[in-house]
């Protein structure tokens, strides 16, 4: 390497992390070159942050948005950063109730949600694709396609060349990995042994990693992202932020801690009794209330005992 190199790495260079796997990042600079970097297995780099990387120690800038994701025993993971849209995929056999969780969640992290229906070759998911459309057809981007046949791929490769980075969510079984492999072929490829760049870790699994698309945006790969829980939510942001609730901006219920159940003044009833919010979208609202209920709760009683634990 020469001097000029040696002195840019010496007063920091700019860059993104395109790839993590777990004892190590791959940094992107702004030269082009790409850069192992070593880092702790629980530092709190992800994918989609930028940093200034100074030999072997790494700066993270500030995050525009941070998505994460709660496990099943309630601890929350940070997936990927600086992400502006978020795909949420479904199939025949998506569970009720995930796309308004996704959607909320989505909205919650500064992110904008899009809907994909996938496997429209099949007649199933065709009844599927129309069933949501009638519902979220005109709060949010929808997009009908088949990763295996690319019927209805190019609206989505477009859609997201405008300088989009996203990710996409879905259960098991809705084809998510097959739509990644259609839209970054290089997915295909077998990810270089970490013994490539002169360091232990060999057939490391790669935990995320981010792809520039052929025709502009960008997607962040995340293995085992499935299903997630509500991350930080309260009950005030829950009704701000569910599809169908949007004539609400313009409206305030009498009491701000309102839980849209039997409050007095609740502009959330008012709004379903005049028509404007549909039965349907209201029932729901109350199931994720329930949950964001017994999140709060829980909440409370693990500060309770931290707080009891510390006198």
């Amino acid at each position: 390497m020469g001097s000029k190199g040696k002195q840019g790495r010496e007063r920091g260079e700019e860059g993104l992390i395109v790839s993590h796997f777990g004892v190590a990042v791959e940094v992107l600079f702004e030269s082009g070159e790409r850069r192992m970097v070593k880092v702790k297995r629980n530092s709190g780099h992800v994918v989609g942050d930028h940093v200034t990387v100074e030999g072997e120690v790494l700066a993270r800038h500030p995050r525009k948005t941070e998505l994460s994701r709660r496990d099943a025993r309630g601890g929350i993971h940070l997936v990927a950063a600086n992400l502006d849209v978020l795909g949420v995929v479904l199939a025949p056999g998506t569970p009720p109730g995930f796309l308004d969780r996704a959607i909320v969640a989505s909205r919650a992290a500064g992110l904008s949600p899009f809907i994909v229906i996938n496997k429209c070759d099949l007649p199933e998911a065709r009844e599927l694709g129309e069933a949501v459309r009638a519902v979220y057809g005109g709060i949010l981007p929808f997009f009908t396609l088949s990763a295996a046949t690319g019927e209805g791929i190019a609206p989505l490769r477009a859609f997201l060349s405008d300088g989009h980075r996203g990710a996409f969510v879905g259960t098991t079984g809705v084809g998510k990995s097959s739509l990644m492999n259609s839209l970054c072929p290089e997915l295909n490829l077998k990810v270089g042994e970490l013994s490539d760049y002169n360091w232990t870790g060999k057939h490391t699994t790669t935990v995320s990693s981010l792809h520039a698309l052929p025709e502009g945006g960008e997607l962040v790969d995340t293995p085992g992202f499935r299903d997630f829980g509500l991350v930080d939510i309260t009950v005030p942001e829950l009704a701000v932020r569910f599809p169908g609730f949007e004539s609400l901006e313009a409206h305030h219920c009498r009491f701000n801690d309102c839980r849209h159940r039997q409050e007095p003044g609740c502009a959330v009833r008012e709004e379903m009794e005049s028509g404007g919010i549909s039965e349907e979208r209201y029932r729901t609202y109350l199931v994720l209330l329930t949950e964001v209920e017994a999140l709060e709760e829980e909440a409370l009683k693990r500060s309770w005992r931290s707080n009891k634990e510390k006198r």
